[in-house]
């Protein structure tokens, strides 16, 4: 007779097996949460999973791989907030990036080991094309509205004073993004302002865009 496993132990077996996966995605995040992203390793994710070090290597390569997962999972939640904010903003270029930049902000407070992670290229796998390809797709939402106000067609390269106010827009919101993250914005007397009040205040001030000559 073959002996009978304990219930509970097939129970244990049966989750690591299933959803090992979802796992490694999850506690990874709370490992960057509490150690930034250069503390990850993945004998860490393993132990916090519950796994042997070597288990990892069933869903993800290395730990480079573990990493380009939750990066491209960001990306893809990044993505589509950005383009549900540019459509609900309607068609003025400025009300779309103000309406871009909200969101931009909001998601990295609501997911920062994500965030954190997403724009760490040497840390991700360069030639994942999933990651690439939703990657450019959240690039594209901010491009199409400096496009429109620089009256750009898709077909056209940008000039170089309208990917300068791509820049400038995508820099000040990543910036204070990053600022936001670190509990960095306190009044003259050194007491902590939430993030979402400066928000709209930082917004206001996104530049404006000089002078543009119209493409032929």
């Amino acid at each position: 007779m073959k002996p009978v496993r304990a219930p509970g132990k097939a129970r244990r077996a049966a989750y690591h097996h299933g959803d090992l996966r979802q796992k490694l995605l999850d506690v990874t995040e709370a490992i960057i949460l509490e150690k930034g992203v250069d503390g990850f390793t993945l004998r860490e994710a393993a132990r916090r999973a519950g796994v042997s070090p070597a288990a990892p290597a069933h869903h993800f390569e290395d730990a480079r791989g573990l990493l380009t997962a939750v990066a491209l999972l960001g990306f893809q939640e990044f993505g589509a907030a950005l383009a549900r904010a540019d459509a609900a903003a309607g068609p003025d270029p400025v009300r779309r990036l103000h309406e871009q930049g909200l969101a931009y902000v909001r998601f990295a407070l609501e997911h920062p080991a994500q965030f954190q992670l997403m724009f760490r290229h040497e840390k991700l796998d360069a030639a994942n094309q999933e990651l690439a390809t939703v990657a450019k797709r959240s690039y594209e939402v901010l491009e199409g509205a400096v496009r429109a106000a620089t009256g750009t067609a898709p077909d056209v390269e940008l000039s170089k004073n309208a990917y300068g106010y791509l820049l400038a827009n995508w820099s000040i919101v990543h910036g204070f993004a990053h600022l936001a993250l670190a509990h960095q914005f306190r009044d003259p007397h050194g007491t902590a302002v939430p993030s979402d009040t400066l928000l709209p205040l930082m917004l206001q001030h996104l530049p404006r865009l000089t002078s543009e000559k119209k493409p032929r």
